[in-house]
């Protein structure tokens, strides 16, 4: 009887397995434009605002930025359109302030909202469109610093793991406007 169960148990994982989504298929494919990256970049300075108002210690860091950009693979995305959109990974890049580096771990998630992406199906009900989560990281660099230098040498660097991670995909300029579009990395 044990092998029975044993021998049904595993023709029905085996027969589960087969139906489960491929997660890799569950990308969007749809090209990123200009208007998504506004979208990205609006997104990224309305969390700003509330971060600080929200945790006044780090207020220090709203008048810090040297600029914001999408990273990681919806970045790889932009770039070669094959890639595909899990979600959208933003990340705002500071001059490190007296106040201590920005906190690494303070990742906030907010809703794209209706688009030709969709949503991501295995992110929570709440999210209507695909997830956006918005990072921050203190570099060490002057407010004045050519952003797109400034994020090349911390990726260059890869002091940290996420200089590491980030350094393996891509990231292109959300913020300051002019940098919108612009291919920060990989480096031509």
């Amino acid at each position: 009887m044990l092998l029975t169960l044993t021998v049904a148990g595993r023709l029905l994982h085996s027969a589960l397995w087969e139906i489960e989504p491929d997660m890799d298929n569950l990308r969007s494919v749809e090209k990123i434009t200009e208007e998504h990256l506004e979208r990205l970049s609006e997104l990224a300075r309305t969390d700003q605002a509330d971060r600080f108002e929200r945790h006044p210690r780090w207020s220090a860091y709203a008048e810090r930025v040297i600029c914001v950009a999408l990273c990681q693979g919806a970045a790889l995305h932009y770039l070669d359109g094959v890639n595909g959109v899990k979600d959208f990974d933003v990340y705002t890049f500071y001059a490190q302030d007296a106040v201590g580096p920005f906190p690494a771990r303070w990742r906030r998630a907010a809703d794209f909202g209706p688009s030709v992406f969709g949503r991501y199906p295995p992110d929570p009900p709440q999210f209507v469109g695909r997830r956006v989560d918005l990072f921050g990281r203190s570099l060490e660099a002057s407010v004045d610093a050519d952003p797109v230098d400034a994020v090349r040498a911390y990726l260059r660097s890869g002091r940290t793991s996420t200089a590491h991670h980030l350094a393996s995909k891509a990231v292109v300029g959300l913020y300051p406007s002019y940098l919108l579009g612009v291919v920060v990395w990989p480096a031509g």
